[in-house]
């Protein structure tokens, strides 16, 4: 039985299957755990979610967080457009993927799988979640805003027990993961910015075996597409 983590799949699903399928070669003895944003920016949103999907009917075990731009997709299936804010290509290029013309007509088989996503999880020796947490909130485990969205902050590691703390949301530089991994830190960054490949920094789908330590990295197969560079 192996543990891995991948986060900020963003739509490359090509990617992401190649990565599970042939580098992980995921067994139904395996546990993935995915740490949110499956959706936007990338070419196929859809995809990703529907590989999700089947793997889970397969019985395969795979635990899923939610990321900011799921959350955002969630809410633009009741707001509209107005929640969504991505540049006007990646906006259509979403709408075409899900094969809608108003992102109020989101599938509901897709929306109610984001709805049913926990904000972070808990294992015997790490914590997961998408962002972070603040560590000025009285519970960690309340701000939802902070799990999905937070940047910058420092750990007070007390308060999560010593373990470990794994998450995605900040787009960090190839070379700067496998540091981290190599050195075992208690908090390691996964989001390699795999759907920014015009960035010579980022490109990359990384998942981490969270028992060995060892990174498994798989570059963008999804390009080419429309997309900004990562300033």
């Amino acid at each position: 039985m192996a543990r891995y983590a991948i986060s900020d799949i963003h739509g490359c699903a090509r990617t992401f299957k190649t990565l599970v399928l042939e580098q992980l070669q995921l067994k139904k003895t395996d546990e993935l755990y995915l740490l949110g944003d499956y959706v936007n920016k990338g070419p196929d949103s859809k995809g990703v979610l529907d590989f999700i999907l089947h793997l889970q009917k397969q019985h395969y075990q795979v635990h899923c967080l939610r990321g900011n731009h799921d959350q955002m997709l969630l809410k633009a299936a009741s707001k509209g457009e107005s929640a969504v804010s991505l540049s006007a290509s990646e906006k259509q290029m979403v709408l075409h993927n899900f094969g809608m013309h108003d992102f109020r007509k989101f599938p509901t088989y897709y929306a109610n799988f984001i709805d049913s996503l926990p904000f972070y999880l808990e294992l015997p020796d790490y914590f997961l979640v998408h962002a972070g947490f603040d560590f000025h909130q009285t519970d960690l485990f309340r701000d939802k805003e902070a799990m999905l969205n937070i940047r910058h902050y420092e750990v007070d590691w007390d308060r999560l027990g010593n373990k470990r703390l794994l998450h995605g949301h900040t787009p960090t530089p190839l070379h700067t993961i496998k540091k981290s991994a190599a050195h075992q830190d208690a908090r390691i960054n996964l989001d390699a910015g795999c759907v920014y490949y015009k960035n010579a920094a980022y490109g990359n789908l990384v998942a981490l075996d969270l028992d060995t330590n060892l990174l498994n990295i798989q570059c963008n197969l999804d390009r080419p597409y429309t997309v900004r560079r990562k300033s």
